[in-house]
């Protein structure tokens, strides 16, 4: 068993997922197809670099993992990525089933909220609301960050997600009768999503916006601009993060990132600092050394779980944070984390395999699938909070990079903004209900008393 043989198994279970997409009805597709280039980051990019340049450790690269360099790399990736390779294969079967299941299926109809007046307006407000808050965010200095385990302000962070949530649903919602509108309104809000990811440091939201302009034209039809144009928007994206994070980084910062930077070739320094943000091959790292059990049961899980869903205030005690608990007890198994306190993502295969081994890979890859499926049916959902949670996962990280525990984290967070921008909503509707004029009724015709020529009576 070798570094080799596991990367293309992967690389073959990733192919596979591409091309039963083209059998997936509706926006599902958008997703499978993220997924596969969101994994194959993790799962390909990063031990591909690892194998060819063999960087030694270094204080601040998180690329050169200390654990794989002491087995050597070649055998170390294949150690690691070795129950990967059955996740995604578990993974890629089931989409394949559902490919085959699917094809003959009716085609589905337009999104219902497409149709509903109030929506767009009900948006555009909401949105507005979250640019507050990120506003008043940034003024504070509160902004969270990447890895955070606590929000300096919770009220704020909890208004900024609207931004997002709104963001996402304008890009593929919003209808303009020209075309130049509905670009120029597009750029705008992805504009704004890569601002903010530079301003939290996080993937998160340019990827979330990449995916929103895809799923739009999902429901729209592609073509071959449509195409260009989420690969434009995924390249800058990814590859101008890097220069446009440098504005907030020190002279001595940037000094110490190039002298790290230099031990890449040089055809790999761009995309550095986006490939160290796809860290789910350490993930599966800390899941080898730490091994199966030892960290929770499966009715621990389940009711973590399940306590997500309910907020903090109703529950009267702290909720199990699945990042924080990963870093310190399994991560922590192999690796010094006393002066570090960080959230990390876990992955659903390597969240499966410590807690339950292969079975629980199964299981956590099967919840991942059934998610994929509910939020495509929620986007086209007529409820107003459906679709808020649907747009929601658009622009997080559930679907790729988190698994049970952290999804339903996510859901449980999810909920109650989906009832804050319920009520903004509500408001919305009623107010263009009242501002609507007033159209006046004529009054009922009275009957008329007409007489005839020859003196007969007619009603009219």
């Amino acid at each position: 068993m070798t570094a080799g043989s596991e990367i293309i198994a992967i690389a073959c279970a990733l192919v596979t997922l591409v091309i039963a997409s083209a059998w997936v009805p509706s926006v599902a597709r958008v997703f499978i197809i993220a997924q596969a280039a969101f994994w194959s980051l993790s799962y390909l990019a990063r031990p591909l670099v690892l194998l060819a340049v063999q960087p030694e450790p270094h204080y601040g690269d998180n690329v050169p993992d200390p654990r794989l360099a002491v087995l050597g790399y070649d055998r170390g990736i294949a150690l690691v990525l070795h129950h990967v390779v059955f996740g995604l294969w578990v993974y890629a079967i089931l989409i394949v089933g559902y490919a085959i299941w699917s094809r003959h299926r009716r085609v589905p109809h337009p999104p219902a909220m497409t149709g509903n007046p109030d929506f767009v307006p009900a948006l555009a407000t909401i949105y507005v609301i979250g640019l507050l808050g990120r506003g008043a965010s940034y003024a504070s200095g509160s902004t969270g960050h990447a890895g955070d385990v606590d929000s300096a302000d919770p009220i704020l962070a909890f208004v900024s997600i609207l931004a997002t949530v709104a963001a996402l649903g304008l890009i593929i919602f919003i209808r303009p009768a020209q075309p130049r509108t509905t670009a120029l309104l597009i750029g705008a809000l992805s504009a704004g999503e890569l601002m903010w990811t530079v301003v939290v440091e996080s993937k998160t939201p340019i990827l979330g916006a990449a995916l929103a302009v895809a799923v739009r034209f999902a429901i729209l039809g592609w073509t071959k601009a449509k195409v260009v144009g989420v690969l434009a928007i995924a390249v800058l994206g990814i590859g101008g993060f890097g220069w446009l994070q440098s504005f907030k980084t020190t002279e001595a910062g940037k000094a110490e990132a190039a002298m790290t930077s230099s031990a890449y070739p040089p055809s790999v320094r761009p995309f550095l600092s986006i490939l160290r943000r796809f860290d789910l091959l350490e993930a599966a790292t800390d899941a080898y050394y730490h091994g199966t059990g030892y960290w929770l049961t499966p009715a621990e899980e389940f009711r973590h779980a399940a306590l997500s869903l309910i907020p903090t205030q109703l529950l009267g005690a702290p909720k199990f944070q699945s990042g924080t608990a990963w870093a310190d007890d399994v991560r922590g198994a192999s690796v010094d984390m006393t002066r570090v306190s960080v959230s990390l993502a876990e992955g659903n295969i390597n969240e499966g395999y410590v807690i339950g081994g292969y079975p629980g890979i199964v299981v956590s890859v099967g919840f991942t699938f059934l998610l994929l499926l509910a939020w495509a049916k929620a986007l086209y959902s007529r409820y107003f909070p459906m679709v808020v949670l649907a747009l929601a996962l658009t622009g997080a990280s559930s679907l790729f990079e988190r698994g049970i525990l952290g999804s339903m984290e996510a859901i449980g967070k999810f909920l109650q903004a989906a009832v804050l921008a319920t009520l903004i909503y509500l408001a919305v509707e009623e107010y263009r209900r009242r501002a609507k004029p007033r159209v006046l009724s004529p009054p009922p015709q009275q009957p008329v008393l007409v007489i005839g020529k020859r003196g007969s009576e007619q009603w009219g």
